[in-house]
């Protein structure tokens, strides 16, 4: 498997491939066996992922996810740039 196909691979599973260049991947794992593996299995997992229902994701849910990093010690509060009003503002020296 060459470069390029394995960066072909990932489109083909997710029907995002030109039928051209679908076709032509399809030809060229007909030859190589681990190609034609992994288009096979990674197209049915995308097909199983986009199959399930969206997981809803709660406030709970974030609190949880929250208090878990939290106790891990994570460093969670966000970076905010400085404002800009706190800039010192230079002369110009012409």
């Amino acid at each position: 498997m060459n470069d390029l196909h394995k960066k072909l691979v990932d489109m083909y599973a997710g029907r995002e491939l030109p039928a051209e260049l679908e076709e032509g991947l399809e030809m060229d794992a007909f030859n190589d066996a681990e190609l034609s593996h992994d288009m096979a299995t990674l197209r049915k997992t995308v097909e199983v992922l986009r199959a399930e229902q969206p997981v809803a994701f709660t406030e709970e849910s974030y609190q949880r996810v929250l208090m878990k990093l939290y106790a891990r010690a994570g460093d969670v509060e966000p970076q905010l740039p400085a404002p800009l009003h706190l800039q010192y503002q230079l002369p110009i020296q012409g």
